[in-house]
């Protein structure tokens, strides 16, 4: 008899309120049920974390393979720069604005920026102020634990889910 993680809660909390309706007398068939579950949820308990740690490996090569495809990404982009600026730089040294052929234009076009010489030059309207600001919880977990701290932070316990 195969039960899913949901089925087995399910009947888990069925032989409780069976139990609760014996006014709490563990009969042989409820430790039967109880058992049976047991069983159950340490099978399907087993194949999840199988099937956990499968998933678990399959990331760990996504990322693999996501950090050579943006290391090829990079090298990519630097030899597009290196291009354009090749170009660039011929292009200007023989006075040519624009080259043009049936399947592509090469031309320049203007674009402004602004370029900041002397930044303590520049008035203070023109300034702008960013400030960030945030918890440091290395600190306040060392002080809650110290008992120094009381109001505003508290340390949380949880369960992780661990498999081996």
């Amino acid at each position: 008899m195969k039960l899913s993680l949901y089925e087995i809660e399910k009947s888990q909390l069925e032989v409780v309120e069976q139990l609760i309706e014996n006014c709490g007398e563990l009969t042989a068939e409820i430790e039967e049920l109880l058992k049976i579950n047991a069983e159950n949820l340490t099978t399907k308990g087993t194949n999840y974390g199988f099937i956990i740690k499968q998933l678990t490996s399959e990331c760990g090569i996504i990322d693999a393979e996501i950090d050579r495809l943006s290391d090829l990404k990079k090298s990519r982009t630097k030899s597009i720069e290196r291009l354009k600026n090749s170009l660039t730089v011929a292009m200007q040294l023989f006075g040519v604005d624009k080259i043009e052929s049936p399947v592509l234009k090469i031309s320049f076009r203007a674009s402004e920026s602004v370029e900041i010489d002397d930044v303590d030059s520049i008035p203070a309207e023109y300034m702008v102020t960013k400030t960030t600001t945030a918890p440091d919880k290395v600190k306040l977990k060392a002080a809650i634990k110290a008992g120094e701290l009381t109001i505003g932070a508290h340390i949380q316990v949880n369960q992780n889910l661990q498999i081996k």
